[in-house]
């Protein structure tokens, strides 16, 4: 039963805190995995990290001494330490990109029980004197279509915190809480940090500038090929003085077009578009388009032909090699090794001499 007495209260809640331990700790494991499968399943929201955990007991303590006890005491209002604690379980959503932090949100919403909310983010740029990390805060607890669900039903009465942050905003929040003395220090120093806090929300904004970018130039690409098909065929040097310097967005979008469904991880799809450009530096998009369409049927031939006989599979990358190099046997000499030229041009006189 709730009182006033603090020492009878804290060991009440201490008796409580090691008898539900475990049950916490299953309670934070089953919150990480149930959010991290709402947030992989809506399948447009790029996330770092997700993790949790339960909040040191004596530090629920402090906390509830720091920021609850003397007004409940002014009030005389009786407490119990328990029902004050609502990061207890406390979990971390890391997102890529700001928006995105919106997007958790509402995702959140939708399946939780919402019952309080704390936007750091507001906070912080309403007052133009202050420093601190930014960050959206979501009290929550199970929504009433899982709360009594079997995997569930022992964690339906708890209350969990959620802080949702970019990677730059939890970068930011470690340095912020390595800064001592916020309140003290002389006034230089608050601008000095008042000028790293505005850096790296500087680059919370590029990172998403550059994003949106990078998604219009795939779109871009994707039009200027749409534009050049409406207009009927063309030669290869035609479509190369047409069009501009193949770079990773033109070769994307031709490479989805051969190879449907394969996933081309970006950091490699710029170095293969490198190594292909510095072995022919004018090669337009309609030109690597023109090599592929030309080749690509005699090296899929090809390809059947060394699984049947040699079990060797060719990866799309390996593929477009051989298209290459057939496109023009000079300027593409290096896509391949000695060996695959000497066996792909044993396989192109058979070929030959059997057609």
């Amino acid at each position: 039963m709730a009182s006033l007495d603090f020492d009878v209260e804290k060991n009440i809640f201490r008796d409580f805190y090691s008898t539900n331990y475990h049950l916490f700790e299953d309670a934070n494991n089953s919150f990480c995995a149930l959010i991290n499968a709402l947030v992989t399943h809506s399948g447009n929201i790029a996330i770092s990290k997700i993790e949790g955990r339960v909040k040191d007991k004596e530090e629920c303590i402090r906390k509830f001494n720091r920021k609850y006890r003397s007004e409940l005491e002014v009030r005389e209002q009786a407490y119990s330490i328990k029902d004050h604690i609502s990061d207890l379980i406390g979990i971390r959503v890391v997102c890529l990109y700001e928006d995105d932090i919106e997007k958790i949100s509402e995702l959140l919403k939708e399946h939780f029980e919402v019952i309080d909310i704390t936007n750091k983010i507001e906070l912080i740029e309403k007052t133009e004197d202050s420093f601190g990390y930014k960050g959206l805060h979501l009290d929550l607890k199970l929504g009433s279509t899982r709360s009594d669900l079997p995997e569930y039903i022992a964690y339906k009465d708890f209350n969990f915190e959620i802080q949702i942050r970019t990677i730059i905003q939890d970068s930011w929040s470690v340095l912020d809480h390595k800064i001592k003395y916020k309140k003290s220090i002389p006034n230089r120093l608050k601008r000095r940090i008042n000028t790293l806090a505005a850096l790296f929300e500087l680059a919370d904004r590029e990172f998403k500038e550059i994003r949106e970018s990078t998604e219009y130039e795939i779109q871009k690409a994707s039009e200027e090929d749409s534009v050049t098909e409406s207009v009927g065929p063309q030669t290869a040097q035609e479509q190369a003085s047409s069009s501009k310097t193949l770079n990773a967005f033109g070769f994307l979008k031709i490479a989805n077009h051969f190879f449907k469904g394969y996933e081309f991880e970006a950091k490699k799809v710029d170095g293969f578009t490198e190594e292909i450009v510095a072995a022919e530096p004018t090669i337009s998009r309609s030109q690597f388009n023109f090599y592929m369409r030309e080749s690509f049927g005699v090296v899929k031939e090809y390809q059947a032909f060394l699984l049947s006989e040699k079990n060797e599979k060719l990866n799309p990358y390996t593929v477009i090699r051989h298209c290459l190099y057939l496109g023009d046997k000079e300027l593409h000499k290096s896509a391949l090794t000695n060996i695959a030229k000497e066996s792909f041009e044993q396989w192109l006189t058979s070929r030959s001499t059997a057609n």
